[in-house]
């Protein structure tokens, strides 16, 4: 039987617990406002910083007042994957994987990780200029709710860094999630990469980079191309040669681009496409893992050409490579509109087929699984669509 004494003590003992619960959800409420503010003020420095260096002329101003209408129309979707970001206890944010700035990567956790899961290594693109983690969320976020662990990968942007510095931090990025996924409950046999735009070029760029490093010599190799189950391409452009004009015409300025670059000379090393045919790697290519490339045959700001032209070289080099063209969809319809739309959609489709084709549970689970919800009005997104400077 208690006494009063040790009723008041208990009592005391609870009021305690719950004034440190109270408090420690408190300081991890502020943390997550602290957080919002930081990644506010970063995305709009890198806006401004897109500004500074296209500088200011009819055709920049006219895209970049697209730009600003076409988020407008997508705000109510925008908003919804914002909350989710910044305040779900599955989202971990910033886990840093190098000793650079931007050596950061975002985390997106499913529900369930009492066994290991597939794991999807994602690199966003952004121009070069203004690429930055958290545009993978909607991406990570709908992959969660299927079972499938993401990995966002941040990297240092022109012009805190160039082209090498991109590949680099992307290197040390994949390095870090194959070494230490285990411990966040990812399966260490089961990765995947994957880029978008700027991106999917960085990516691809890291892949090769990787697979001839590991033939030349192995040093300070600290992951292999091998421990890839597939490297997913999604509008990318993969032949800097074909495209420095055609990005000049749509306002990625010939001097800012070729600065990024390091220069003209450096436009063939860092072009995959023509990689691949250099008989100097002809070694490397058996390493690659199975390569799978997305393209719209809508997209102006990179045409579907540069994904189809890689897709051969790639044969021809003897690679395993796969090209899937979307009739009349956008840069940006894959990767935005259509995963706002939610319901089917045959992309977001075709990578849980890959990440889960040895799962024959995780592939029964996702023929019963509910569609995705909309998050944007469709008269809203075909609006957007039309606006779109893309």
């Amino acid at each position: 039987m208690k006494t009063p004494n040790n009723n008041h003590r208990e009592k005391l003992r609870r009021l305690a617990g719950n004034n440190n619960n109270h408090r420690s959800r408190k300081r991890s409420f502020k943390r997550d406002i602290e957080h919002v503010a930081s990644e506010t003020y970063l995305m709009t420095r890198l806006a401004f910083t897109l500004l500074q260096y296209l500088g200011v002329g009819y055709r920049w101003i006219t895209q970049f007042l697209a730009l600003v209408i076409y988020a407008m129309f997508l705000l109510p979707g925008f908003l919804q994957v914002a909350y989710c970001y910044f305040f779900s206890n599955r989202v971990k944010r910033s886990i840093v994987y190098g000793d650079q700035p931007r050596n950061r990567l975002d985390l997106y956790l499913p529900a369930d990780v009492c066994e290991p899961k597939p794991v999807l290594i994602f690199v966003t693109g952004g121009a070069w200029i203004i690429g930055y983690k958290a545009w993978g969320s909607l991406l990570g976020l709908q992959l969660a709710e299927r079972d499938i662990m993401v990995a966002c990968i941040d990297y240092r942007n022109f012009p805190q860094g160039t082209i090498s510095d991109m590949v680099n931090d992307t290197c040390q990025g994949i390095s870090f999630v194959i070494n230490n996924i285990a411990s966040y409950g990812g399966d260490p046999d089961r990765i995947y990469l994957m880029g978008q735009s700027a991106g999917a070029h960085i990516s691809s760029c890291a892949l090769l980079e990787q697979a001839t490093r590991e033939t030349k010599n192995g040093d300070g190799v600290s992951w292999s191309v091998s421990q890839l189950k597939a490297y997913f391409g999604l509008s990318g452009g993969y032949n800097l040669l074909d495209l420095v004009d055609h990005f000049h015409n749509r306002g990625l300025y010939r001097s800012i681009f070729l600065s990024i670059m390091e220069g003209e000379q450096s436009l063939k090393k860092f072009s995959p496409e023509l990689k691949v045919q250099d008989p100097c790697i002809k070694d490397s290519i058996p390493l690659l893992p199975r390569i799978i490339l997305f393209h719209g045959t809508g997209d102006y700001s990179i045409p579907s050409t540069a994904s189809e032209k890689f897709a051969d070289a790639l044969k021809e080099a003897g690679a395993s490579a796969e090209l899937i063209l979307y009739d009349g969809k956008t840069h940006t319809d894959l990767f935005v509109q259509d995963p706002l739309r939610g319901g089917k959609d045959d992309l977001f489709d075709h990578v849980l087929a890959t990440v889960h084709s040895d799962d024959s549970d995780a592939l029964a689970k996702d023929a019963m699984a509910p569609p995705r919800r909309r998050l944007v009005p469709e008269i809203l997104l075909k609006i957007a669509n039309n606006i779109s400077p893309f």
